[in-house]
């Protein structure tokens, strides 16, 4: 095959992901290409649902486990955390929590997920995880106030 037929096809071929991408992610009644995605959202809303869940599941299943189990939910503190660009004290005040417990429930999100908050590329996937949550299954607000026995596990 010569050289002008290969960078055709590869055109097309990318043309071809561009459009499967453009369908995907758009919503109903919108028109989209590769050169509107301007967010991390948008980005992975071009991803397979089932690649999204299961991304979201492998990061996050430990801490939905503790919320079912606990009063406290720490998807919702992370979910915050990460909304308000992750310092303590503005967590806190959204939340009404003291700043020592959003402290403890950071800790023990770095425990439960093995990922640090403090490195970029660790908040980065928890975040990506969050954006991948299941439409039936959102991410639960966090409750300002707990039991002292719940805010213990």
């Amino acid at each position: 095959m010569s050289g002008r037929r290969r960078r055709l096809r590869g055109r097309a071929a990318r043309g071809l992901v561009e459009a499967a991408y453009a369908l995907e992610s758009a919503p109903a009644g919108t028109v989209a290409s590769s050169a509107e995605t301007d967010s991390l959202a948008a980005l992975l809303q071009g991803t397979p649902p089932e690649v999204r869940a299961a991304f979201h599941h492998r990061l996050l299943a430990p801490l939905a486990a503790h919320d079912r189990a606990n009063a406290v939910s720490l998807l919702g503190t992370l979910d915050a955390f990460l909304a308000h660009d992750c310092p303590w004290t503005r967590t806190a005040e959204a939340l009404h929590l003291h700043v020592n417990t959003v402290h403890y429930r950071l800790r023990r999100v770095e425990e439960l997920t093995g990922r640090s908050l403090a490195r970029l590329q660790d908040r980065l996937d928890l975040r990506a995880a969050l954006l991948c949550a299941p439409r039936s299954e959102p991410v639960p607000a966090a409750r300002p106030h707990a039991s002292v026995g719940a805010m213990r596990r």
